[in-house]
């Protein structure tokens, strides 16, 4: 439960926060009143766009249900287009990045933004139904113990008994013996 619900949830929450740190990033770009510096700038989301790769790679190796593997594709390609554009708009100009930012960037980064909440919603959802399904199970197994440990009496109290029983009568046939 933890190394597939708790890490990949902690590691959709970073690709959330280096998106937001990469959005900034082209943001300051294009409304800075400083020189513009489209290396840089893409050195820097180079450097983000790594990090959330990484953290997807780590997040493909847990256990993902059907659901989970198809919003993570529709995630991956978001990224790849949301990543796309940006090069595009740092290759351009400032005034005509700017609009291309305006018109399709910003929303290529809302939709990123929502297929990951939707990742993270799902991750939600099927963490629940994995906890209530070891909750049944459990529950299970404690009914299973709990009937092993009274039949494990009553097999006690029946040895008791046949060893009690047989002593009575190994006593009784001494005494008869010595008649």
């Amino acid at each position: 439960m933890y190394n597939d619900r708790l890490v990949p949830a902690t590691d959709l929450y970073f690709i959330a926060e280096n998106l937001y740190h990469k959005n900034t990033v082209l943001q300051n770009a294009l409304i800075s009143d400083g020189a513009f510096q489209p290396g840089t700038e893409l050195k820097q989301l180079a450097k983000y766009n790594s990090k959330i790769d990484s953290v997807i790679h780590k997040y493909e190796l847990t256990l993902l249900v059907k659901q989970e593997r198809t919003f993570l594709n529709d995630l991956k390609n978001a990224l790849f287009i949301q990543q796309e554009l940006e090069n595009k708009i740092l290759a351009l100009t400032r005034a005509n990045g700017r609009k291309i930012y305006e018109s399709i960037g910003r929303d290529a980064s809302d939709q990123t933004l929502n297929k990951l909440s939707a990742l993270i919603k799902i991750q939600s959802k099927v963490g629940d139904e994995l906890i209530k399904d070891s909750r049944v199970f459990v529950s299970g197994t404690k009914i299973y113990s709990t009937l092993q440990v009274i039949l494990a009496i009553a097999i006690g109290i029946l040895i008791v008994a046949i060893v009690s029983a047989s002593n009575v009568i190994k006593v009784q046939n001494d005494k008869i013996n010595l008649n």
